[in-house]
């Protein structure tokens, strides 16, 4: 079957004149020739039925086995406009609740599978295009979703649905992409902002402070062509941790650029300068209300390194907790700040409206 269908398919890409067919002709010179190497008896209509009525209306082919429409086939002529075409196919499928379908004009081949969800154009999985694609290629895709053994096994609906979910999982990582590059920007999550001072110091031998990082990335990157960072491996710890996701939470304020003033923490206010101040002072009172239990903080950790340690040298900048032999991380960004003073909060039962703060 393969040798055959092969030789057939060189046959047709080498003669042009077919472009110039009539819907019979490319019936019979195309559709015929190749379902009858797929397998197919076309002198049996319990196989190949020609002109299967569906609602008062034809389908030029239906494929059959066992009584049951297995595939429906609507031929047009060359250089016949596909488009205007589908919904009437899709819909004598839908009818009939026959999974696959194919509309063609005989170079131009597309699959469908009509009882899955979407557009006509969302629920064809796959396109054959003659002139344009390797002759192996075609042949195998011939193979795989339209010979009679394939069909009638069900193998068929089995390869086009690998077909489909791979093309749709394609279609929503390219729809996500420009958003996950947003989100990264305008949160200014913090492998980035971090991978961006240290490549800063690479180059220049100054490490930016994170604050300006982030305030670079707000401003002057959304005017650039994105382009996707690339992102560390994060390592598993592996002791019982909390990882902790740097940037606000979905739906959360972004602080990227602002300035503290002050904030509310059980209705006491608290005036602060720098959003340094805002965790430091977060923490000291936790430690202060919570002594006996305070060391929880230690299992709170970033996806590169804790946040909190006895060791100081884990940290980058390390500011000691008052009271206690736990220095917390305090080289982070604004947003990054928020995050972690509520998930400390939130780790001594505290909730995210015991914490207001104030911007300048």
């Amino acid at each position: 079957m393969e040798e055959r269908l092969l030789e057939l398919i060189k046959k047709i890409q080498s003669d042009r004149r077919l472009a110039s067919l009539d819907e019979a002709v490319t019936k019979q010179t195309i559709i015929l020739r190749i379902l009858s190497l797929l397998g197919w008896d076309l002198f049996n209509i319990d196989e190949v039925h020609p002109e299967y009525s569906v609602g008062g209306k034809k389908v030029d082919y239906a494929l059959r086995h066992n009584n049951y429409n297995k595939a429906f086939i609507e031929v047009k002529k060359v250089g016949e406009d596909l488009d205007k075409h589908q919904e009437q196919l899709l819909n004598y499928s839908f009818q009939e609740g026959v999974k696959l379908a194919v509309l063609t004009n005989g170079i131009t081949w597309w699959f469908y599978l009509p009882l899955h969800e979407g557009s006509w154009e969302q629920r064809r999985f796959y396109t054959i295009e003659i002139y344009d694609q390797g002759s192996k290629e075609i042949t195998q895709k011939f193979i795989d979703f339209l010979s009679k053994k394939d069909v009638i096994s069900g193998n068929a609906i089995t390869n086009a649905e690998g077909v489909y979910k791979s093309k749709q999982k394609r279609r929503l990582i390219e729809d996500t992409l420009p958003k996950a590059w947003k989100k990264l920007i305008t949160e200014a999550d913090e492998i980035l902002v971090e991978l961006i001072a240290e490549t800063t110091e690479k180059l220049c031998g100054y490490k930016p402070d994170l604050t300006a990082v982030e305030n670079f990335l707000v401003s002057y990157i959304p005017k650039m062509e994105p382009s996707i960072p690339k992102v560390p491996k994060q390592v598993t710890p592996s002791k019982e941790v909390t990882i902790i996701k740097e940037g606000p939470s979905e739906g959360e304020k972004i602080y990227t650029g602002k300035s503290i003033s002050a904030f509310t923490f059980k209705e006491t206010r608290y005036v602060v300068k720098t959003w340094k101040e805002l965790l430091i002072q977060i923490c000291d009172i936790i430690a202060a209300t919570h002594r006996d239990r305070f060391e929880q903080v230690l299992n709170l950790i970033g996806r590169k390194r804790p946040y909190f340690s006895r060791n100081q040298n884990e940290l980058r900048a390390p500011e000691r907790i008052e009271g206690t032999d736990i220095y917390v991380e305090i080289n982070l960004s604004a947003n990054s700040i928020v995050k972690l003073s509520r998930d400390v909060l939130s780790l001594f039962g505290y909730t995210k409206e015991d914490l207001s703060i104030e911007t300048a």
